[in-house]
């Protein structure tokens, strides 16, 4: 009983700690996301910066969302919206991430479905 009850408290453990890091980044360039590595995110930074769609592309998680909102002929508006974070402008980087599609931080999505999803269907954040 005892071992029971300690192992169904280590997987609620595991399960929480998982949900945690899976949600860190949630729209925010500034925060570390579950994919972080420094030489990962040095060779983002880079991508970004220079402006190199196709490094930055093939840098990016498939599936998630920003790998399939962003393209080459967006990716240079992207660019734009990653600088403003950086520099601390979030209210205009948010106008940008809305523009472009993207969700504007947690439990705030800006899908263009305009609410006729009446909640059915899956959400992924960037």
């Amino acid at each position: 009983m005892n071992k029971t009850i300690i192992s169904v408290g280590v997987a609620t453990l595991i399960v929480a700690a998982a949900a945690t890091s899976a949600f860190a980044y949630q729209g925010d360039s500034t925060k570390r996301g579950p994919n972080y590595t420094p030489e990962r995110h040095a060779a983002m930074t880079a991508a970004i910066t220079s402006g190199n769609y196709d490094a930055w592309k093939n840098l990016t998680v498939a599936g998630t969302r920003v790998s399939t909102v962003i393209t080459k002929d967006n990716f240079p508006k992207f660019v734009e919206m990653w600088k403003l974070e950086q520099a601390g402008k979030t209210a205009e980087a948010k106008v940008i991430r809305q523009q472009l599609g993207l969700g504007v931080g947690a439990g705030m999505h800006t899908g263009r479905g305009q609410g006729q999803g009446m909640g059915r269907g899956v959400h992924r954040s960037l």
